[in-house]
C-alpha cells in the first residue's frame, strides 16, 4: 500500500497536516498533496539523514494528523523516540522503509565501508552504527568556509569514481512545495553529502583507486573565482 493509500486509509485528508523529511524523497509530499493535506518538512538529524525527533516534536500544530519516516541510506531512523512523538500527540507514524539486500550483500558492503572508514582523508565518514547496511555510502565534504562537494566530485568523476549526489534539491526548495522555513542541517547535508560506491562487485583494486583518488584531494579544494 502506497503513502496516500495509508493515509486515506487513517482518515487523514483535507485540512490536516502531515510531517515529511525534506531531504529527499519529493514523492513524500506529493502523496500528502495528493490527498488533500499540507506537508510540513522538519529537518533531519546530521547523523542519520532521517527525521529528527525533536523538530518533528517542534512542528506539531493542532492540525498535524501524521508524521511519514524514511529510513536513508541503509542507516535506520531513531524510531523509538519517534514513535514517542506520535503517541505524545496522538499521531499517525508511517514509515518508509528502503529495499532490502541479501544478507550477503549486505556483509560486502559493510566490509567494503569498513576499509574506506579506515583510508579516506578529508571527508567526513558516515556513521556505523545502529545496523547500517550501507545502501548508500555517503560522506560529507566540508569546504574552507563553503562547501566545494561539487568540485570535488567532478574531479573523482575525473579519476573514474563513480560517484553521485544523494539529494541535490531538498524538496521545500522545490517550485510545487516551497517553503519558508528553517531547515539548516537538511540544507546542510545537501549541499555537503557525497555517495562514494561500496558496491559488493567492487574488487580490492576498485576500493584502492577510490581512496586514492579522494585523499589526493584532501576534501578542500579550493574554489574557482
Amino acid at each position: 500500500m502506497g503513502t496516500a493509500a495509508m493515509l486515506r486509509a487513517a482518515g487523514v485528508g483535507l485540512g490536516d497536516e502531515v510531517i515529511v523529511p525534506a531531504f529527499g524523497n519529493v514523492e513524500l509530499a506529493e502523496a500528502v498533496a495528493l490527498v488533500g493535506a499540507m506537508p510540513v518538512f522538519a529537518d533531519i538529524d546530521p547523523t542519520t539523514y532521517c527525521l529528527d525527533p525533536d523538530a518533528v516534536e517542534a512542528a506539531v500544530t493542532p492540525r498535524t494528523a501524521a508524521v511519514t519516516v524514511v529510513h536513508r541510506f541503509g542507516r535506520p531512523a531513531d524510531l523509538a523516540a519517534l514513535h514517542g512523538v506520535g503517541q505524545r500527540h496522538g499521531l499517525l507514524v508511517l514509515e518508509e522503509g528502503e529495499s532490502e539486500a541479501p544478507y550477503d550483500e549486505i556483509a560486502q558492503r559493510r566490509e567494503r565501508a569498513s576499509y574506506l572508514d579506515a583510508k579516506l582523508r578529508g571527508v567526513r565518514t558516515p556513521d556505523h552504527g545502529d545496523g547500517h547496511t550501507y545502501q548508500q555510502y555517503v560522506v560529507r565534504v566540508l569546504g574552507n568556509g563553503r562547501p566545494d562537494r561539487d568540485a570535488f566530485a567532478r574531479a573523482l568523476r575525473v579519476k573514474g569514481v563513480d560517484c553521485r549526489v544523494p539529494v541535490k534539491t531538498p524538496v521545500h526548495r522545490l517550485p510545487d512545495f516551497r517553503r519558508c522555513v528553517a531547515l539548516p542541517e537538511t540544507e546542510r547535508a545537501a549541499d555537503e553529502t557525497l555517495a562514494l560506491p561500496v558496491d559488493a562487485a567492487l574488487t580490492k583494486r576498485d576500493m584502492q583507486r577510490i581512496v586514492s583518488a579522494c585523499n589526493a584531494l584532501g576534501g578542500l579544494l579550493q574554489p574557482a573565482f
